[in-house]
């Protein structure tokens, strides 16, 4: 335990708040762009005021608690950046799988389709 002397103990890989805002930017442009759409997106996933969500994607205001969940649940840009953030960027990876493991599956289902296509076409 350390005596109170008052003096503060330096953070590791301390993020600032203009981080996160930026990250968080960052990730709401690359997703959904900056135009008005991508405004009324957040809205809809997050029930926060047009101002707030032009806020976010200007980096002017970052998102905390419920709204930050709120998108994570509906941006992998933003959970991405969300896990960095807390220094957790292996999650991130799970992510990444997961989205991989849908498109191989949809892969595998448009073979399989074009397989009895041209099974179907030859029997003919």
């Amino acid at each position: 335990m350390l005596p109170k002397t008052g003096t503060w103990l330096p953070r590791r890989n301390a993020t600032t708040e203009q981080d996160y805002a930026h990250r968080i930017r960052q990730a709401l442009r690359d997703e959904l762009g900056g135009s008005r759409a991508a405004a009324k997106s957040i809205m809809r996933w997050t029930g926060a005021s047009n101002r707030t969500a032009r806020n976010w994607l200007n980096g002017a205001a970052s998102p905390s608690g419920y709204h930050l969940v709120c998108l994570a649940r509906e941006s992998n840009g933003v959970l991405a950046a969300m896990l960095l953030l807390s220094g957790r960027p292996e999650l991130a990876l799970s992510a990444d799988l997961r989205a991989i493991e849908a498109a191989l599956a949809k892969a595998a289902d448009a073979i399989a389709r074009l397989r009895r296509e041209q099974t179907g076409s030859q029997v003919e």
